[in-house]
């Protein structure tokens, strides 16, 4: 009976993509495309094991992946993937020994990092894995009172601080959820730390609750304090441009940030 429901379990998930009824025309196109080379390969192979192989076919562990061929080789684009390769060759070139970060993906930015570093993770959800290199602490990073001031010489936090105080994440509702976050992070980074920061950049807006949307001078305002060293980002068609100009991002539908700052030795 198990061997059944696998069966079955991998013939739907073949199948998933073709019966959803919002897929287009293409899709389904490549879905009876997929089907033909699959049979077509799976009588081939049989073919070929006849004359000697050390896997042999057997009809129920069978696994139809009808749409893979018709893939690019891997997805080497988005904001995610730009903004962690970013924020890592960052963090790697700083030579620091532990990092810090609020609320970045785990596997991708946080997963860079950590073949390299220590990392110092906090968030307001719970994070059940353990993972070599990494330490966790959960807590509302609105308020990091447990944080002395001064005392973080390298933190990150990628595309996290938009959602603060919306509740998407479980996180307390809080219109300035935001600001607090910010606030805190200027207090505990240390004089000459460096913080690299994303958020959303563009026509400021608040798109409740998912998240806020940032006139990138706006952000470069709320660091008071810091300096901005460098601002990247990747624009509305997905281009990641190095070294941009802020006006160039004003009028943005949702393009991502890249801001690197470093605090001021001395305050004003």
């Amino acid at each position: 009976m198990k061997k059944l429901y696998h069966f079955l379990g991998h013939q739907i998930n073949g199948l998933f993509p073709f019966l959803y009824p919002m897929k287009n025309v293409f899709l389904k196109f490549k879905f009876f495309k997929g089907f033909y080379y699959f049979w077509s390969d799976y009588r081939k192979y049989k073919k070929a094991y006849k004359k000697g192989g050390a896997f042999p076919l057997k009809l129920f562990d069978i696994y139809p992946a009808y749409y893979d061929r018709f893939e690019n080789a891997g997805n080497a684009s988005g904001y995610y993937f730009y903004q962690d390769l970013w924020g890592a060759s960052k963090v790697f070139k700083s030579g620091i020994k532990k990092h810090y970060d609020i609320g970045s993906r785990v596997d991708g930015f946080i997963a860079h990092c950590l073949a390299f570093t220590k990392v110092v993770m906090m968030d307001v959800r719970p994070l059940k894995n353990e993972v070599k290199n990494l330490e966790f602490i959960k807590c509302d990073c609105m308020n990091m009172s447990n944080i002395e001031s001064d005392s973080i010489s390298s933190l990150s936090t990628l595309h996290a601080v938009e959602h603060f105080g919306l509740g998407r994440y479980g996180d307390p509702v809080d219109p300035e959820g935001y600001l607090k976050a910010v606030s805190e992070i200027k207090r505990i980074v240390s004089r000459g730390g460096n913080l690299y920061f994303s958020v959303p950049v563009g026509v400021e807006r608040l798109e409740f609750n998912g998240h806020r949307v940032f006139n990138p001078h706006h952000v470069v305002e709320m660091f008071s304090g810091f300096d901005l060293k460098e601002f990247s980002a990747v624009d509305d068609r997905d281009i990641f441009i190095e070294k941009a100009d802020l006006n160039e991002f004003v009028n943005s539908k949702f393009s991502c940030g890249l801001f690197h700052f470093i605090k001021r030795q001395t305050s004003l």
